[in-house]
């Protein structure tokens, strides 16, 4: 029976029997209420603003259930945010099986599912800009704002306050485990709403922790803590590269029975580990050591947490990115430093950060504690090593030569984890912005925008010298909205009390799409279809409205600031003009300079715009041209620890080409770009893609787990003509460089001495081998399908200078292994003259 079944009858709708319904559901679940639970709930039925402030473990998620419920119940539309879309879709299946699917939607800005329901969940800015589009009349009864201490995040902070500014008759549960002092909110959220607002904390966790300070090497305190039974343990690092590492080292350590790693490898079973770190991570977890960190393909990331769900994983190596609402059971926490580096400098932990990693030792129901382990210093361990050796002779100690800290390092010691332990979690920090989405948002609703205007930059969280930057920004903006002819002053109120208003056409919900989707849509007119490069064109149009991938970014001018050094020294070039001219050398920006005029262009008329920097760059576009697949490609780049953004990225720039590229525009390259991008992030790891579509369109049973789908390459015919295709054009474009050794890895059986040999003939024949856009075409690729053998006869021509396309690669595709493998598997049989 769902929640929704539960709601009382009639008009018995009071806060009474709204408690009662859903204490009753709880109950048949054999879940008993903690005191915090209860008094949150009972103050949520009675419908005061609520502050939820109790530690990891403690069921908030059951109180922002009941706020949900007693919406309902009350006929108000219910929002749940949260932080990141990942999080939000998991919270939507979750009240899917609670409430019934009719009764729950979704909002990303990029998914809407059921937009219309009483329950939305919905990323901070969803909210935030349904706030400022409607304001006091937005149709919002509850607000649930999980995660809240992102509130002081220094770019996306603002998306947590808007709600509480402009939402001044909808009732609030704002809740973290890390709130720190929030009398302010009480005071302001009363103020605003006209409601009382409860603060419920609670330091008493459900599952209590116990802290150790340990100067034992790692390796030791590890071997430990497993014989002392507390796994599974959870080894929190600073970097992706440490956690590595560890994993790595820990290989030594014997932390699984044969049984157990028997049951692993049937929970694996036929789990594809297609990239060279997924090979390591087969290692590690068939070990019963995890790693976890942002950068892992998503599959990877639900393996190990699937693993470690069900008991198997001794041992997780991870950074701090479990602290974000990831659902992995731990027992024990061991921190392998207590400071990091936060981009700008190595500093030591915040409290709120200390607090949001260590909650997650001791799981309720199955743990009765939790343990919190920190690691001193590794000089501070070898000199206690050093000590323990010498005994207790004074002489012996005093010979001792003790390590010293390495230059720059930003130290602690036991008083600095016993001082995290008591700490609150800093006040959180206002993070108001102003922007053109917000100045037109207000001016397009009903009523006077000067006072609605005037009361959101006077009346916010920011002292007064900030709201004096926030107003001067405002005026600025408004009058480049009215240089710029977008907006106008009306010298009467309108009927709906305007004085102001908006003269162009907003496409609907504008602030809350990919913001510079009309600016693609507007270039993609300019463009010449009858280019040969007009399909990879509209591909750089949509990549430059993307988000910067930082890491693949700065990977790509790495390399090209490598290969441009090789070539200045082959030149003769002196060092101290080597350095100048690597300044320009940066990583590829195709139409740079043709979308740069085009978004001034289009700025003028959409000031709005001007908040979204265009960011012209190649990443898909790079990978097609080079003709990689997903494996190569990071090898390409080394990118081996940030795959998964590499994969994120993709998935993103194949769901934006699919949403903003009209059909009308389409043309056969572009359709067989579009469809070799999307087969290829599915067979990489198809969760993303699998996630996206189920949204889009939900199944029948949407709290179904998405597990690992792997689908036959073969079985989309055109994007794996075009993956042929680009296997055979890889292999031209290394011939044409003459990187046979490159070659040789991709052939073996052809080897390196193969491919010297016809090449070398082919340039007796030809001064030059082509790689144009011609050279790639389907015109010059020749399949002969033989089912009946399960294989595809191919030949590639090359593009030779005369045009007589005399010469060529004679190959098989073996369609079996390209379903298992997920990419075209590929067998040369000759390079020769046709």
């Amino acid at each position: 029976m769902s929640l929704t079944d539960q709601l009382p009858s009639g008009d018995d709708l009071g806060p009474d029997s709204l408690f009662e319904a859903f204490e009753r559901w709880v109950s048949e679940r054999g879940i008993a209420l903690y005191p915090a639970q209860e008094e949150a709930l009972i103050e949520v039925v009675s419908g005061a603003n609520v502050i939820l402030s109790t530690p990891t473990g403690s069921g908030k998620s059951l109180v922002a259930a009941g706020a949900l419920f007693a919406a309902l119940g009350r006929d108000q539309v219910g929002f749940y945010t949260a932080p990141i879309k990942a999080l939000v879709s998991e919270k939507f299946f979750d009240l899917c099986e609670m409430f019934g699917r009719e009764n729950v939607g979704m909002m990303t800005g990029d998914a809407s599912v059921n937009a219309d329901a009483p329950i939305i969940c919905c990323t901070a800015e969803v909210l935030a800009n349904m706030a400022l589009r409607d304001g006091a009349d937005a149709d919002v009864g509850v607000v649930v704002m999980d995660e809240f201490h992102f509130y002081a995040e220094p770019e996306r902070g603002w998306a947590w306050q808007i709600p509480l500014l402009e939402l001044p008759r909808a009732q609030f549960l704002l809740m973290s485990a890390t709130l720190g002092d929030v009398e302010f909110f009480q005071k302001d959220l009363t103020r605003r709403t006209g409601r009382p607002t409860a603060l419920v904390s609670s330091a008493e966790r459900p599952v209590p922790l116990i802290y150790d300070y340990r100067v034992t090497p790692l390796h030791e305190t590890i071997e430990e803590l497993l014989a002392e039974r507390k796994a599974p343990i959870y080894l929190v690092h600073f970097t992706q590269a440490a956690a590595i590492e560890r994993a790595q080292s820990l290989m030594s350590i014997n932390v699984c029975t044969k049984e157990e790693k028997a049951r692993i490898a049937d929970l694996i079973g036929g789990f594809r580990f297609t990239t060279k770190f997924g090979r390591n991570l087969s290692r590690f977890v068939r070990h019963g050591i995890g790693v976890h960190h942002a950068g892992m393909l998503p599959k990877y990331r639900r393996l190990v947490e699937r693993l470690a769900q069900a008991g198997l994983l001794k041992v997780i190596c991870g950074t701090d990115t479990l602290g974000v609402g990831v659902n992995v059971p731990i027992r024990t926490v061991v921190f392998t430093a207590l400071s990091k580096y936060d981009g700008h400098r190595v500093r030591r932990l915040r409290a709120r950060e200390f607090h949001q990693i260590a909650g997650r030792a001791g799981r309720a129901g199955f743990d009765t504690v939790g343990y919190v382990v920190a690691q001193a210093p590794e000089h501070v361990v070898e000199n206690e090593k050093a000590l323990a050796k010498a005994g207790d002779d004074p002489k012996k100690r005093r010979k001792v030569q003790r390590k010293k800290a390495p230059e720059g390092f930003v130290g602690w010691d036991e008083e600095t984890f016993v001082k995290l332990q008591s700490a609150e979690p800093e006040m959180l920090r206002s993070r108001f912005q102003v922007s053109h989405a917000m100045l037109l948002s207000v001016i397009a609703r009903p009523g006077n925008a000067f006072q609605a205007m005037r009361r959101l930059l006077t009346d916010n969280h920011e002292d007064r010298a900030a709201q004096r930057r926030h107003i001067s920004r405002a005026i600025a903006i408004y009058r480049s909205l009215l240089a710029g002819g977008v907006v106008e002053t009306l010298p009467e109120p309108d009927e709906q009390g305007r004085y102001a208003r908006i003269t162009v056409d907003l496409q609907e919900d504008f602030a809350l799409n990919q913001p510079l989707s009309t600016f693609a849509l507007a270039t993609f007119e300019i463009l010449d279809p009858g280019s040969p490069s007009y399909a990879l064109d509209v591909l750089s149009v949509i990549e430059a409205t993307l988000d910067d991938p930082r890491q693949i970014l700065a990977a790509q001018e790495n390399k090209a600031r490598g290969i441009a050094v090789q070539e200045m020294k082959s030149e003769g070039i002196e060092y101290e003009e080597r350095m100048e001219l690597l300044q320009d050398v940066t990583y590829p920006r195709p139409l740079e300079e043709e979308l740069g005029a085009a978004y001034e262009i289009y700025r003028a008329g959409h000031p709005w715009v001007g908040d979204h920097p265009l960011s012209p760059k190649s990443v898909v576009r790079d990978m097609y041209e080079r003709a990689m697949t997903f494996v190569e490609y990071i090898g390409y780049y080394e990118l081996a620890r940030a795959e998964g953004l590499v994969l994120r990225y993709l998935s993103g720039a194949y769901k934006a080409l699919q949403q903003t590229v009209p059909e009308s525009i389409k043309n056969d390259d572009l359709i067989d770009l579009i469809e070799w991008l999307g087969e290829l992030v599915r067979q990489v790891d198809s969760s993303l893609l699998d996630e996206w579509e189920q949204l889009a369109n939900p199944s029948a049973d949407p709290a179904e787990a998405i597990e690992e789908r792997v689908t036959r390459v073969t079985a989309n015919a055109r994007a794996f003509r075009v993956l042929v295709r680009n296997a055979l054009f890889r292999r031209v474009e290394l011939a044409a460089l003459e990187h046979y050794r490159e070659l040789a890895e991709l052939d073996p059986e052809f080897g390196e001495a193969g491919w010297r040999a016809a090449m070398d003939a082919y340039y007796d024949e030809h001064d030059e081998l082509l790689t144009g856009p011609d050279a790639r075409g389907p015109k010059l690729l020749q399949i002969e399908e033989v089912p009946a053998d399960g294989l595809w006869r191919v030949r590639q021509v090359f593009d030779d200078p005369a045009g007589d396309h005399d010469w060529g690669i004679s190959a098989e595709v073996d369609l079996a292994g390209s379903d298992q493998a997920g990419e075209a598997v590929v067998r040369v049989l000759a390079v020769d003259r046709l």
